[in-house]
C-alpha cells in the first residue's frame, strides 16, 4: 500500500481492506512495457489492472485520454464504469471515467473525440472506429495505458486479430504504451503474452492464488436424461428446487435457442412465479439492461443466459452456476463456474445438467478436467488476410501512410508477427484495385500512391462506407425454406449453415415432412416434397460449438478405463452392453460398426472428432460409397459419431476413409457447393469487398448475398488465384466443415480402422436413430413420441 497515494490508501482503509499480493505486484511493476495477470474469477484481476492507472492519476491529475479499457462485451465495459465511478468519487479524485460502444449515442461519441476522459471503456470495433478518424493522433498522444480484460475470449476469434492491429498502431501513435492483460481462464500464458508483447519488447506473466477448487457436481435429477436431444427440459423441475434454494442463479445455456425455448418452458412450470429473467445477444440493448439493473438490484431468482454473460460482470450475489447441456470447452466452463461467488477465496458452486445420455459421459469428463486444471484450447493460426485488409482500409482512413512502415507496424501484432511481405502486397493491392478481375471497376480501386510514395485513399468521401463497415462479426442467417415456383407454401426456416451443407438432390425433414432440396435462389431454399424416401440429412437443433478435442479425448478415456464409478448406473449399465455386443472406441484406434436395421444397412464412424467434422467426414464418406456403388441413403452427426444408412453393407470401411482421397473428395465438393459462397460472403464483408451497412440504410442479407455470389463465380471464372478466393478456401476448411479435425483424428489412428460387422444396433449407436428422426413439433405429442421411439430402439439394441 506505501506505493498508494493517501486517497486511495485511506479508501481501503475505511473499509478495512488491504491488497492482494498480485494487486500490489501489478502496482510495483507497472512501468513494464506489457504485463499479462492470470488470475481466478473474483479474484480482483479489474482494480489490480486500474489501480496503477488511479495512482498515477491521483499522484498527477491531467487531462486527456490516460486509460484505455477494451472488454469483449458492451455490458462488461457498462459494468466496469458502473463499479469504477462510485470508488473514484468516494476518494474525491478528478477522473472522468466513461464508455463507448454502439450504445454510446452519436452526440457523446463527438464529444468524446474533442474531450475524452481520462479512463475511456471500449470494445475492438469501437477501438478500430477511433483509430480510423484523421484526429487519432491528437486523442492518442497522451495515452499511457492500455487494459484488455478477458483477454483470452478475444485471444480465440478474428475480433482479437483486429485489436492486436489496433494496439500495434496505438504503439505506434504513443511510443511507450504499457499493456496490461487480464484473464482468469488461461490455458497456454505463454502463447497469450507472446500475443500481448509489443515486439520486440515482451510480456511478463504474473500468476494469482488460483484460489480453492470449485464446488461443481452433476445435478442429481428425479428424471433420467433423455437418450437424445439437447434441451435440458426434463429437469426443469429439479433446476426450480435449486433456484429457490439459492439467492441467484445464472442458468447458461450453448446457443440461443435453447435459451429461449428452455425459458419458455420454465416459465410454464415456474407455478411459483419465480422473478426469473433471460439475457442473451441478440436481445435489444434495453431488454439487456432492464435484466441487468434488475440483478444488480437483487430483483432476480435466476438468468436463463448464453455467451453474454461469460464474462467479468460483477455480480456478487449469484450464489450458484446451472449449465444446461454438455459445456463442450473446458475453459468456457471455468469462466462460467465462476461467475458465482465472485469474490476473492470463495469456492464457485455450479451444477452441470447433461441434456442426453451421452452427455452424461461428456459432463463427468469436464468435470474431471476442471478438478486436474486442465484447460483446452488450440493454437491460433497466423492472423487472417481479410481482418489484415480491412486495418488497411481504416488506416488510409485516417491518413496517408508509407506501406513499408505500416507493414513493420503490423509485424508487431502477434498475430502477423510472420507477416510475409509478399502477403501484406497482396493485401494492399487489392485495397489499391480490388485484384486483377476488378480493377476496372471505380467501386474497389480505393486507394491510390501519390508521387511522394504514400498511399491514400482515392476518394476521401469513401471513408464513411469504410468506417460503417468496420468489425469482423457478421451475422448468420436463417433462410426461408419455401415450396419450389412461384408464390411457392413457405415451411419454415433453417439455419444458413445447414442450408450452406445441402447439394442438389438432398432429402430433409422440415414440418414434419421430407422434402427435397432444388436449389438456393438468394435467401430462400426451394423444395418439393418427396413423401417416399427417408431424408438423407436431419434438421436438428445444433450446437454453436463442438467438443474440444481435450475433451473428446478424455472421454474417450473414460470409457476405455473399466472403471465407470463416476458415471450414474444406468449409463455404466448402456457402457457395459456396448463392450458385451461389440468394443469401446479407442483413442487410437477408430471404431467403424456396421448392422443391418428395418432393412437398411447402417455404418456408424467414432470419430470423436466434434459436429462440423463428423459432419464434414459423413458428407464425404457417402460420396465416396456412391462412387463405388454401395448405394447410401442418407447420415447424420454429433460430436462423436457419424451414422450412414444405405442399401449395401459396406464389408471393409478404410477405403473409405483414406486421408488423400477424402481430401480431394472434400476439394471437388467444396467447388460445387454453397459451403464456399458461405465463406466467400463472410470474408467478403470483413475485407471491405461487400458493404453490409450503407448510408442511412442496412443491406439485406438477401441483396449482400446476391452481390457476393455473382462475385464469387465471377472471380472463379475470371481470376482463380484472387485473394479472396484464397482466403475464402482457408476459412471454409478451417471453420463450417472443420476438416482440421478430421485430418487430426486420421492421423491418430495411423491406419487402425477396425469395422465391426454385429446383427443389431450396437448400443452406443441407438440414440443416433433418435437424431436421425427427429421432427420439429413442438409440445407433449412431441416428446411422447420421442419416448415411445427411444423406448423401441434401446429394446433393438438390448437396452430394456
Amino acid at each position: 500500500m506505501d506505493s498508494l497515494p493517501p486517497p486511495i490508501t485511506d479508501w481501503f482503509a475505511a473499509r478495512g481492506w488491504s491488497l492482494h499480493p498480485h494487486q500490489a505486484e501489478m502496482l510495483a511493476r507497472a512501468g513494464e512495457p506489457a504485463l499479462l495477470l492470470v488470475a481466478p474469477t473474483g479474484g480482483g484481476k479489474t482494480l489490480a489492472g486500474f489501480l496503477p492507472t488511479l495512482a498515477e492519476l491521483a499522484t498527477n491529475p491531467r487531462q486527456g485520454l490516460h486509460t484505455l479499457y477494451i472488454s469483449p462485451l458492451k455490458a462488461l465495459a457498462a459494468d466496469i464504469r458502473r463499479n469504477l465511478t462510485a470508488p473514484i468519487a468516494e476518494m474525491g479524485l478528478p477522473i472522468r471515467v466513461e464508455d463507448r460502444t454502439g450504445d454510446t449515442t452519436a452526440t457523446q461519441r463527438k464529444r468524446q473525440r474533442a474531450d475524452p476522459p481520462q479512463i475511456l471503456l471500449t470494445t475492438p470495433e469501437s477501438l478500430a472506429l477511433l483509430l480510423s478518424y484523421e484526429d487519432a493522433p491528437k486523442i492518442f498522444d497522451g495515452l499511457q495505458r492500455v487494459i484488455v480484460d478477458e483477454i483470452h475470449a478475444l485471444a480465440e476469434s478474428k475480433r482479437g486479430d483486429q485489436l492486436m492491429l489496433g494496439l500495434a498502431r496505438l504503439a505506434s501513435l504513443a511510443p511507450g504504451l504499457r499493456r496490461v492483460g487480464l484473464s482468469a481462464t488461461v490455458e497456454d500464458p505463454p502463447a497469450l503474452a507472446r500475443l500481448m508483447a509489443n515486439a520486440p519488447r515482451p510480456c511478463a506473466v504474473l500468476h494469482a492464488d488460483p484460489g480453492p477448487d470449485p464446488d461443481i457436481t452433476m445435478m442429481q435429477t428425479t428424471a433420467p436424461p433423455p437418450w437424445s436431444g439437447g434441451g435440458g427440459r426434463y429437469a426443469i423441475p429439479d433446476i426450480l428446487d435449486q433456484v429457490r434454494a439459492h439467492q441467484t442463479t445464472l442458468i447458461f445455456h450453448n446457443t440461443r435457442a435453447q435459451a429461449e425455448i428452455f425459458f419458455h418452458d420454465l416459465w410454464l412450470q415456474n407455478t411459483g412465479d419465480l422473478p426469473i429473467g433471460i439475457h442473451h445477444g441478440s436481445l435489444a440493448r434495453e431488454q439487456r439492461e432492464r435484466v441487468e439493473a434488475a440483478m444488480v438490484a437483487g430483483q432476480l431468482r435466476a438468468i436463463v443466459c448464453t455467451g453474454s454473460l461469460d464474462l467479468g460482470i460483477d455480480w456478487g450475489n449469484v450464489d450458484l452456476v446451472i449449465q444446461v447441456g454438455a459445456p463442450k470447452n473446458v475453459k468456457r466452463l471455468v469462466q462460467r463456474i465462476g461467475r458465482a461467488n465472485h469474490r476473492y477465496n470463495a469456492p464457485s458452486k455450479a451444477l452441470l445438467v447433461p441434456a442426453n445420455r451421452f452427455e452424461v459421459v461428456e459432463c463427468v469428463a469436464a468435470l474431471q478436467a476442471v478438478q486436474a486444471q486442465d484447460l483446452d484450447g488450440d493454437p491460433r493460426g497466423p492472423g487472417p488476410l481479410d481482418v489484415l485488409c480491412q486495418h488497411i482500409l481504416a488506416t488510409a482512413c485516417a491518413g496517408p501512410f508509407d506501406a513499408a512502415a505500416l507493414h513493420a507496424e503490423v509485424a508487431r501484432a502477434g498475430p502477423y508477427a510472420a507477416l510475409p511481405r509478399a502477403d501484406f502486397d497482396a493485401c494492399l493491392d487489392f485495397c489499391a484495385t480490388g485484384g486483377y478481375a476488378l480493377r476496372a471497376y471505380d467501386r474497389w480501386r480505393r486507394l491510390m500512391q501519390r508521387a511522394d510514395g504514400l498511399w491514400q485513399l482515392r476518394d476521401p468521401r469513401t471513408a464513411r462506407m469504410i468506417r460503417m463497415n468496420l468489425g469482423t462479426i457478421v451475422d448468420t442467417e436463417k433462410l426461408k425454406v419455401r415450396m419450389k415456383g412461384r408464390g411457392g407454401t413457405p415451411l419454415g426456416e433453417v439455419e444458413e449453415y445447414f442450408a450452406a451443407s445441402l447439394t442438389q438432390g438432398d432429402t430433409f425433414l422440415m414440418g414434419g415432412q421430407v422434402v427435397r432440396f432444388d436449389g438456393l435462389r438468394e435467401l430462400t431454399v426451394e423444395v418439393t416434397r418427396d413423401p417416399g424416401r427417408r431424408p438423407k440429412l436431419a434438421v436438428f437443433d445444433g450446437t454453436k460449438f463442438a467438443t474440444s478435442t481435450q475433451l473428446s479425448e478424455r472421454i474417450l478415456a473414460i470409457l476405455n478405463s473399466g472403471d465407470w464409478s463416476a458415471l450414474p448406473g444406468t449409463t455404466q449399465d448402456w457402457l457395459a452392453l456396448q463392450a458385451e455386443v461389440s468394443v469401446m472406441p479407442q483413442r487410437n484406434r477408430l471404431l467403424v460398426e456396421s448392422f443391418p436395421f428395418e432393412g437398411r444397412e447402417h455404418l456408424c464412424i467414432w470419430g470423436f472428432a466434434g459436429r462440423n467434422a463428423q459432419q464434414t467426414l459423413g458428407l464425404l464418406a457417402t460420396k465416396r460409397m456412391e462412387e463405388q456403388g454401395l448405394h447410401p441413403l442418407g447420415f447424420v452427426a454429433t460430436d462423436y459419431a457419424t451414422l450412414i444408412w444405405g442399401l449395401d453393407a459396406v464389408p471393409d470401411a478404410a477405403p473409405l476413409l483414406d486421408a488423400a482421397g477424402l481430401r480431394e473428395g472434400l476439394e471437388g465438393w467444396l467447388a460445387g457447393n454453397a459451403v464456399m459462397k458461405r465463406s466467400f460472403r463472410s470474408t467478403a464483408q470483413i475485407a471491405g469487398l461487400i458493404e453490409r451497412n450503407l448510408p442511412g440504410q442496412r443491406k439485406s442479407g438477401r441483396q449482400a448475398t446476391f452481390s457476393t455470389d455473382i462475385l464469387y463465380d465471377t472471380l472463379r471464372r475470371h481470376d482463380p488465384g484472387h485473394l479472396m478466393l484464397r482466403i475464402t478456401a482457408e476459412e471454409a476448411m478451417r471453420g463450417l466443415v472443420d476438416f482440421g479435425r478430421i485430418e487430426q483424428m486420421l492421423a491418430r489412428i495411423g491406419g487402425r480402422i477396425d469395422t465391426r460387422r454385429l446383427e443389431r444396433i450396437p448400443p452406443l449407436a441407438a440414440p443416433l436413430f433418435l437424431e436421425m428422426g427427429r421432427v420439429p413439433v413442438q409440445g407433449a405429442a412431441r416428446e411422447r413420441l420421442m419416448a415411445e421411439e427411444a423406448e423401441r430402439l434401446m429394446a433393438a439394441a438390448g437396452l430394456t
